[in-house]
């Protein structure tokens, strides 16, 4: 299809402060690891994080490992000897039940995903107005309409988030966003779903303006394991 972007997990990518960033599917998460430690000399030591677990090699370098859905773990700063990520590559792979919330300027999309398999949803395009630069009246006019429309996107989004997810709430095991902070926040602040704050997952997927296909790919991004490699 003519101008539709492939959603793709990172390869190799930059991060703030140093390093990269690699997201890795929880099937290819053991063997990364076990190159991981190959390259860099052996492992020192594994620590447990709230977010996953910090691996040091033996050279100085860091694989921090965050994952995003099911990991609680029991003692965080827990320090163990050598590569020890079994229980982290077991939460990673387990398939689970999720809500998923994705909203931009250009649409929102809403679904419940089994695995990384999308079971039901809800897909719309919206229009919200582009800033403008004119002055005066006209800036005026062009910015109300556009907070009208931004508003009325939000609580078109929040109806099917209430009909679609509201319903599955008990069996849903989190509920990941994804897109424009500020445009799912506005969704979120509709009351009526303040059992999805609960289970909302602490990050934002990154994704463009959802489409089907943008939805389908959402639980992979999911499932993915974030690692930022450093020194």
């Amino acid at each position: 299809m003519a101008g539709r972007r492939e959603i793709r997990l990172l390869g190799n990518a930059p991060a703030a402060g140093g390093g990269r960033w690699v997201e890795v599917d929880p099937e290819r998460l053991a063997g990364w690891l076990d190159r991981f430690a190959q390259r860099h000399g052996g492992i020192q030591h594994t620590t447990v994080t709230v977010h996953g677990l910090l691996v040091t090699a033996a050279d100085g370098v860091h694989a921090d490992c965050h994952i995003l859905l099911g990991w609680r773990p029991e003692k965080v700063g827990d320090v163990r000897d050598g590569l020890a990520v079994d229980d982290l590559v077991a939460t990673a792979l387990v398939d689970r039940r999720i809500g998923v919330l994705l909203a931009r300027r250009g649409g929102f999309a809403v679904g419940i995903a089994e695995g990384t398999r999308i079971t039901a949803s809800k897909v719309d395009s919206t229009y919200v107005q582009s800033r403008t630069a004119a002055g005066g009246w006209s800036q005026q006019r062009f910015a109300r309409r556009r907070q009208n429309q931004a508003r009325q996107a939000a609580q078109a989004a929040a109806e099917v988030a209430v009909r679609l997810l509201l319903p599955h709430i008990e069996r849903l095991e989190a509920v990941v966003a994804g897109g424009d902070r500020a445009t799912i926040d506005a969704i979120m602040a509709d009351r009526r779903l303040e059992p999805l704050l609960a289970k909302r997952a602490p990050r934002l997927l990154d994704v463009p303006d959802p489409r089907r296909h943008v939805l389908e790919a959402a639980p992979r991004l999911a499932r993915a394991v974030r690692i930022h490699v450093s020194a």
